[in-house]
Formats: C-alpha cells, structure tokens, sequence
C-alpha cells in the first residue's frame, strides 16, 4: 500500500481516540469562461495526544466537505511518535520545500511554544512542552509537512 512516509511505521486508525485540528482552509479559485469557479482546499491534523498523528488534505466546493475529505485522508496516514514525558527525546530539524522548522525539548511546564501550523501538529501528537521555530516559508501545507519531516526523524530515548 502506498503512503506519504516511505520509512515510518503506519498505524491503524481503529482503537484510537482521534481528534482533529484544522489547520488552514483556502478558497481557491478557476477562471473560466463562464466566470469564476469557487471551491475550497483545507488541511487538517489528526491525533490521540498520546503519540500518534496524522495529516490530510481534502479539496471540494463545499468548506465542510472539503474539512471530512481531509479529515479522512489524514487518517490513512497516522505514525507513532515517540514522546518522552510529554516533551521530544531530542532536538531536530525538518524541512520540506522552503518550510524549515527546529523543534527542541523544553523543561516541564514550559508549554507549547509555537505558532500556527506548527502548534497544530504538536498538540496532536500531544507534546505538553516543546520550543520551536518556523524558519523560511510560513504556507501552512509546506510547514505542517516540514513538522512531521522532524517528528519522523526523532529516536526514542531507548534507541
């Protein structure tokens, strides 16, 4: 089956108890000759806060619609993360297209410091204390992948 992460570990949706956060939606536009044509894109994040997580993106005329699509692809795509004591193993770096983004692990009760996209991803997974920094492109879909190229990347404290 194919996925977006060729090296991570998928995990099954059944069994969790998965919230979603929208991240973005954008009205798009097509010029025809008729005139325009209106639809919506949006991108949303899904997650137990314990761990596991996923992202989506779902296209439609409708903005509801378009949130289920997202909500749907994203569940097809959940990873594990691995957490320690509610805050990251270790520092990393992601980067996807122009987005880069440095998480770094943060002392208990420091909360989530981080902004938009970002925010949205790391409060899924269920980070309690992190510090980050959105470095160059701040478009929410290069940004929310730019997060889980750096949560992908991360080793638990075992390894």
């Amino acid at each position: 089956m194919y996925h977006k992460y060729k090296s991570a570990e998928l995990v099954k949706p059944s069994g969790f108890d998965l919230k979603d956060r929208l991240v973005s939606v954008q009205r798009v536009t097509k010029v025809t000759k008729g005139g325009r044509a209106f639809g919506f894109s949006a991108i949303v994040v899904v997650g137990d806060e314990n761990g596991v997580v996923g992202h989506g993106l779902g296209k439609s005329k409708e903005v509801a619609e378009a949130i289920a699509k997202a909500v749907e692809d994203a569940k097809k795509n959940l990873v594990r993360i691995p957490l320690n004591k509610g805050t990251l193993p270790h520092e990393q770096k992601g980067k996807y297209g122009g987005a880069r983004v440095l998480l770094l692990p943060a002392a208990t009760g420091t909360g989530v410091i981080a902004g938009g996209a970002i925010r949205a991803v790391l409060e899924a997974v269920g980070v309690h204390d992190v510090l980050s920094k959105n470095q160059g492109s701040s478009n929410p879909h290069n940004v929310v992948k730019a997060t889980f190229d750096a949560l992908l990347q991360l080793r638990s404290a075992e390894t």
